[in-house]
């Protein structure tokens, strides 16, 4: 039986990463001559480093790499995007060249050897495989609460995202042509990848102390990327406003029936029904006025974004039984 080659890109966006990048590469060239070795992955694949306007000596680095051995590419962006916008450059680079695309981290803290695992699942016919953290036993307990906080609320409000995964992730060419159909602009890849479908496959790993350098990731860009996560992929946030205006207006209607039997029986001061009354039912309105709006404004929201509506999975055509939807790696919408 003879075995396949698919040719594999790795992509690993780097900040200031100058500390650890020559232990990096050292670790993905031994695992991807390995790889190469055992038959696993065509002698064409790639590592990729993505330089996000380092201000170091990050992409020197890349270039002296890439002049000792041709297995190292670099892309440089023209000033600091961010991670997700980093990730997603070199991701829609790499599909133009590979079958078969995992991005990482570049601080080592995501384990190099699932790589295999993931070519692994990939043959077995996975078009995205996700790396997830099997445990946080080395993670302090204010990250481990904060990070699993996250998760939960993620999912409490309706995203479809994989607990424990950040971007360690195995995608197939085709997947990566129909993440190019998303067009949001505040990026927040977790939750989008799983948007796309096609089978997919989970692979645990422990994740690693960083190995050098330090964390790009404060908590102040940890609470900015979990607002995005949140407002990009749902709108509870309007439907709970809407709800609790439905609710105070209820209330405001049996206060109303409460002041009027009060100023029936004779309870009450003169003005105190009228001001109690226009309090309760004011302020119902408002909310629920501004909740109504923001189910429009939500709507407007979610149609900017010009998601695709459907991905087809596969396509039987009458020309010869051909799969177009593998072909070429490009599904058909």
């Amino acid at each position: 039986m003879e075995t396949r080659q698919d040719i594999l890109y790795m992509v690993l966006p780097c900040y200031n990463e100058e500390e650890v990048l020559p232990e990096t590469a050292r670790q993905l060239k031994q695992v991807m001559y390995g790889l190469i070795e055992k038959g696993k992955i065509s002698p064409r694949s790639r590592v990729m480093f993505v330089n996000d306007g380092s201000k170091d000596r990050t992409w020197p680095i890349i270039r002296e790499l890439h002049e000792e051995d041709p297995l190292f590419v670099g892309l440089c962006l023209s000033r600091n995007k961010g991670h997700q916008n980093a990730l997603l450059a070199g991701l829609m680079e790499a599909k133009e060249h590979s079958d078969m695309t995992i991005s990482m981290d570049a601080d080592l803290q995501d384990d190099v050897g699932v790589i295999e695992k993931f070519v692994d699942k990939y043959y077995e016919g996975c078009d995205i495989v996700y790396g997830v953290r099997s445990s946080r036993k080395k993670d302090t307990f204010f990250k481990k609460f904060t990070a699993q906080s996250f998760y939960k609320l993620m999912l409490a409000m309706g995203v479809d995202i994989v607990y424990n995964h950040a971007d360690c992730r195995l995608m197939s060419k085709r997947s990566l042509y129909d993440l190019e159909k998303f067009k949001e602009v505040n990026l927040f890849l977790r939750g989008i990848v799983p948007l796309i479908g096609y089978d997919s496959a989970v692979v645990t790993y422990e994740r690693n102390e960083r190995f050098a350098g330090e964390s790009k990731y404060p908590l102040k860009k940890m609470m900015a990327f979990a607002m995005d996560g949140i407002t990009s992929f749902s709108i509870k946030p309007i439907r709970m406003i809407t709800s609790l205006g439905v609710l105070i207006f209820a209330v405001s209607i049996l206060m109303l029936i409460y002041s009027l039997v009060q100023h029936l029986l004779g309870n009450t001061i003169s003005g105190w029904t009228s001001t109690i009354v226009s309090i309760w039912a004011i302020g119902g309105l408002q909310i629920l006025a501004i909740g109504v709006i923001g189910e429009y404004i939500g709507k407007i929201y979610m149609e900017a974004k010009a998601r695709p509506k459907f991905i087809i999975r596969e396509y039987l055509g009458d020309e010869d039984g051909e799969d177009k939807g593998n072909s070429d790696g490009i599904s058909v919408s």
